[in-house]
């Protein structure tokens, strides 16, 4: 792999767990609700994205759909729920899971050939996930999982949608714009529980435009350089590096259950991802 490809493929995934870290720090340490946090985060993210594309080809135009954009807002919104009580780690690898494992099922509902490997390591990954969320001094709060789940169905949803969509730039910038009013919606409708401060503001704006907005941009960039298996694969490591980001930064517990759910939903997946690339 070149190096340039490498470092690439390096930032983005430090962009990506970078979300959940923003999101829970935000949510854990600031006065934002999980509202406000979505609605700043889709629009600076769109904002970021249509400035990237303009500097690129010079028109700003835009593509993407709105069943791309309610998928997108529905992970978002899902996601800054989550995290009002859920740690870094476990969100990421929720998610992070909940999307593999969406796309596989949707692959072999459509006719994808379901071998022995393929089933033990698709097994092996659902058991991983149910195992974080049986009852438990270290379970996660079910409500905050389940939110989390379904923020990663919608993003394997969104990611399905945008399946040769054209320009990925120009699709993922014109989604957020699409989203945003979605957003900010519910925002509205949530009014009465409206909060903010500056440190929220600036961590949920870092999100839209830092780690959504050019992280994703990064990511395509890297995309060329990489093939599929190769980019499936190393987003294995985005749960992670924010588990130990979260560790690190933000003083949450690594539990056993964690650890032991980790290797089992990772593993799964590379169990499974593996078994494709060879067929």
């Amino acid at each position: 792999m070149p190096l340039r490809t490498l470092l690439l493929t390096a930032l983005a995934m430090l962009a990506f767990a970078g979300n959940s870290l923003l999101c829970r720090l935000a949510l854990k340490e600031t006065e934002i609700d999980a509202a406000s946090f979505t609605s700043l985060r889709l629009a600076s993210g769109a904002l970021t994205l249509w400035l990237l594309l303009r500097l690129r080809r010079g028109d700003g135009a835009l593509a993407g759909s709105w069943s791309g954009a309610v998928a997108l807002f529905a992970y978002a919104a899902a996601f800054s729920f989550a995290y009002v009580s859920l740690d870094a780690g476990v969100g990421a690898l929720l998610l992070f899971g909940a999307v593999q494992v969406s796309m596989l099922l949707w692959g072999f509902y459509r006719g994808e050939r379901l071998t022995a490997l393929t089933a033990s390591g698709l097994l092996l990954a659902l058991g991983g996930l149910l195992a974080l969320l049986l009852p438990g001094a270290s379970a996660p709060p079910l409500g905050g999982a389940l939110l989390m789940l379904l923020a990663g169905a919608a993003w394997g949803v969104y990611s399905l949608l945008g399946r040769g969509g054209g320009d990925p730039l120009a699709v993922t910038a014109g989604n957020f714009l699409r989203a945003t009013p979605l957003a900010l919606l519910a925002s509205v409708l949530l009014l009465g529980q409206t909060s903010w401060d500056g440190p929220g503001l600036l961590y949920a704006l870092l999100s839209g435009a830092l780690t959504s907005g050019i992280g994703y941009a990064v990511w395509y960039t890297a995309l060329r350089g990489l093939k599929a298996f190769q980019a499936a694969t190393v987003q294995l490591s985005v749960p992670i590096i924010a588990a130990l980001a979260g560790s690190l930064l933000l003083d949450e517990a690594l539990s056993l259950r964690l650890l032991l759910s980790s290797l089992a939903v990772l593993g799964g997946v590379a169990v499974v991802l593996s078994a494709k690339q060879r067929g």
